[in-house]
């Protein structure tokens, strides 16, 4: 017989369309884009980081906990500064997997979107 709490689905911030946050199995699920479009890319990299440590926290995870990132960068000019970035974000030795994509997305004025795995405590 399985365990009920590992077979339990947690929704945050559910929606008609989405929810902010997916919790199964002991794994987090979420996506982040900048809650300001309209702020310039190093500061929409800056709010996207700031998003997901709070939605982390909100799940029961934090920043060394990450299994996977998946990136979205519309813009590849915007890569430089986003690494850097992400290279102060993420905690030294605690680095998830990471793939990199270059494709439009859905409001052309986000510069960045996440796609979040992680490990729930």
């Amino acid at each position: 017989m399985a365990d009920h709490a590992s077979t339990e689905i947690t929704r945050h911030g559910v929606t008609r369309r989405w929810s902010d946050a997916v919790v199964h199995g002991g794994v987090a699920y979420f996506v982040e884009v900048a809650a300001d479009p309209t702020a310039a890319p190093a500061r929409q990299f800056a709010q996207v980081f700031e998003q997901a440590e709070a939605t982390l926290a909100r799940v029961g995870s934090g920043l060394n906990r990450l299994l996977q990132v998946t990136i979205v960068i519309p813009f590849p000019e915007d890569l430089a500064e986003f690494n850097r970035q992400w290279d102060a974000w993420i905690p030294e030795g605690h680095a998830p997997s990471r793939a990199c994509l270059h494709t439009q997305l859905v409001n052309p004025h986000y510069r960045v979107e996440l796609i979040i795995t992680a490990a729930v405590e």
